[in-house]
């Protein structure tokens, strides 16, 4: 019964799926880059150490939290619609494992915010440039996983 369900709700749950992604996606490439600006240009303490701080917080809080739980949900509700997941193949466990390595990148900048805000980040402008590679090569690794089912 839910199986058919959630068959029938297919293009929908996919299509807000996608969505989601983009969002959170949007999120993660600006977040690093923010908190690069932020450490290399910005005095703590001042007018635009508040204003960059209400950003990353908004990022945080208003668009990414939201986006990466409901990637999550409708995620989990593809992986649950009968035939579409081949559990025989390599990719869903190449996406899952991404998409969890994902998580934990979202988790380690809600930390540096974090260390924002308390007056202790210790990472440089260029530590957050190299980190900010990461969702780009996880990215790539779930869409070829995704698309190209290897």
């Amino acid at each position: 019964m839910i199986g058919d369900f959630l068959a029938s709700a297919y293009p929908w749950t996919k299509s807000l799926h996608i969505m989601s992604v983009i969002t959170w996606m949007a999120g993660l490439f600006y977040l690093p880059r923010l908190y690069v600006y932020h450490t290399e240009r910005v005095q703590a303490g001042t007018d635009t150490d508040d204003l960059f701080q209400t950003m990353e917080f908004k990022l945080l809080r208003v668009i990414m939290a939201p986006a990466s739980i409901a990637t999550w949900i409708f995620g989990l509700a593809l992986v649950f619609t009968p035939g579409i997941v081949d559990w025989a193949a390599v990719w869903p466990y190449t996406k899952g494992a991404s998409v969890i390595v994902m998580t934990w990148f979202h988790h380690w900048l809600v930390k540096r915010r974090k260390n924002f805000v308390a007056g202790d980040n210790t990472l440089t402008g260029k530590q957050y440039r190299m980190m900010n590679e990461v969702p780009t090569i996880l990215m790539l690794i779930i869409v070829f996983s995704v698309v190209v089912k290897f």
